[in-house]
């Protein structure tokens, strides 16, 4: 999310509300989860492949 939308969503929806809320709150989590779940999967690369040669 640009900081564009990110002023978007604060005008048209306030502060007050829980869609302006949702989109900010929803983007900082989204983020770092995504990259601990990327994190996790590089790390049990091994494993994975591994496995596969069976």
């Amino acid at each position: 999310m640009t900081s564009f939308e990110l002023a978007v969503a604060i005008n048209l929806f306030r502060f007050e509300s829980g869609a302006a809320l949702a989109t900010v709150v929803g983007v900082l989590i989204e983020v770092p989860v995504m990259l601990l779940v990327v994190t996790a999967v590089n790390a049990s690369k091994r494993w994975y492949e591994a496995g596969s040669h069976a």
